[in-house]
């Protein structure tokens, strides 16, 4: 009896792993015929066929215009339903700013995107804090609960995504399970992973890296993150915490780094160090339209000076290309080691994407040998500040069970 029941078990597992993969992959190609879904899932015709009769009479899937003709019968495309009701609950974090909005399985807005100043601490009572917010926040989107497909979140730290533990922010007593809790909590399914992570997913799936093998997102904001994709897929290590890119140590001055070590890169290029270092110079006589835009407390001093950097402000311009160009060196490094195709500067430093273009390419140029940094393009996102959010929404559409 417990074979039976372990082998039927087996057999529904499977099943709900190939409805999620078709959803999946019309969720990011938009509409393809049953032959590319084959190659795709890399489970034969039949069985592809077979699944997606199921999604149409369940209302997920639908037929739709024949692709176009290689010269025989042309197949039939499928897409999802934009009438079948099924959301996912994005949550994008960094160390100041939390983000939530929702979003259809055709990437459509349909709760207003919502912010939070909170600074993330390691304090475990600060999850009563995330907790409130995104309980008042569903209660005022008044969506069905069972057609809330999950919650994705994407924040820093080093985290254990099977297990669903944040090693650096909100630890609960043991190493208890951060995802569980918010979901008993929430009562809903919840999936955490790394902002830059999921920054690079997002990437990969819909901006600048669609379709590459090897691609690299620097995630500049508060720190300096890094999400790898190897061989069209998200790279994240043996233990899950590949792509610490803030600590390598480039740094020549003797700062401790919030990991408690010295000479990493993001005590010379965090945001909020560059913000300092603005203001120092402020108060040192010099002039910049920075010091009275730090007075507008209805934005974060940070995005201020990514702002002025971005419309020329001189001050602004010279701490950030100081910065730009150590990120550039730190690049030159890891392009040595991975020899990727396409380097995407994403995150909120991607505002002022034409400040940050010059110096990296310098640094790239200076450290790089020619034949392989030529062989690597660099692009600012055009995802921009929604990268990680539309990341947080793919992270469940590939976890979440579609009944």
């Amino acid at each position: 009896m417990i074979i039976k029941l372990t082998k039927v078990t087996a057999t529904l597992k499977k099943y709900h792993q190939l409805r999620r993969d078709v959803i999946k992959y019309l969720y990011f190609h938009k509409s393809l015929t049953i032959t590319e879904l084959s190659k795709l899932i890399h489970k034969s015709v039949p069985i592809v066929t077979s699944a997606i009769t199921d999604l149409i009479t369940d209302g997920y899937v639908l037929e739709s215009a024949v692709s176009k003709s290689t010269g025989g019968r042309r197949a039939v495309m499928y897409l999802l339903n934009p009438d079948k009701k099924r959301f996912m609950v994005a949550v994008a974090m960094d160390q100041l700013v939390t983000r939530v909005v929702v979003y259809d399985l055709l990437n459509n807005v349909q709760v207003k995107r919502e912010e939070l100043s909170f600074t993330l601490t390691d304090n475990a009572e600060d999850i009563q804090i995330l907790l409130n917010f995104l309980k008042d926040y569903l209660k005022r989107a008044d969506l069905p609960v069972e057609q809330i497909l999950g919650i994705g979140i994407g924040m820093p730290g080093f985290i254990n995504t099977k297990q669903g533990i944040n090693y650096t922010f909100f630890k609960l007593k043991n190493n208890g399970s951060l995802r569980n809790y918010l979901s008993k909590e929430l009562g809903l399914p919840v999936f955490i992973d790394n902002d830059s992570s999921l920054t690079a997913l997002a990437e990969l799936r819909f901006g600048a890296g669609q379709n590459m093998k090897e691609v690299m997102v620097v995630n500049v904001g508060w720190g300096s993150g890094l999400g790898m994709v190897i061989n069209g897929s998200l790279f994240r290590g043996h233990s899950g915490f590949a792509g610490e890119f803030s600590h390598i140590p480039l740094s020549q001055s003797n700062k401790l780094c919030s990991c408690g070590k010295r000479g990493c890169l993001e005590v010379d290029t965090s945001l909020l160090v560059l913000v300092e270092r603005a203001q120092q110079k402020i108060a040192e006589g010099v002039n910049s339209k920075l010091e009275t835009l730090f007075k507008d407390t209805s934005k974060l001093p940070g995005d201020h000076f990514l702002e002025a950097a971005r419309d020329g402000d001189p001050l602004a311009v010279s701490v950030l290309s100081e910065a730009a160009f150590l990120i550039g060196k730190g690049i030159a490094t890891l392009i040595h080691i991975m020899n990727p195709e396409l380097i995407v500067v994403a995150g909120r430093g991607a505002i002022a994407g034409r400040i940050l273009m010059a110096p990296i390419q310098q640094a790239m140029n200076e450290f790089c040998i020619s034949r392989i940094a030529e062989q690597t393009t660099i692009v600012v996102s055009k995802l921009a500040d929604a990268a990680e959010l539309l990341g947080a929404a793919i992270l469940v559409v590939e976890n979440c069970q579609f009944e």
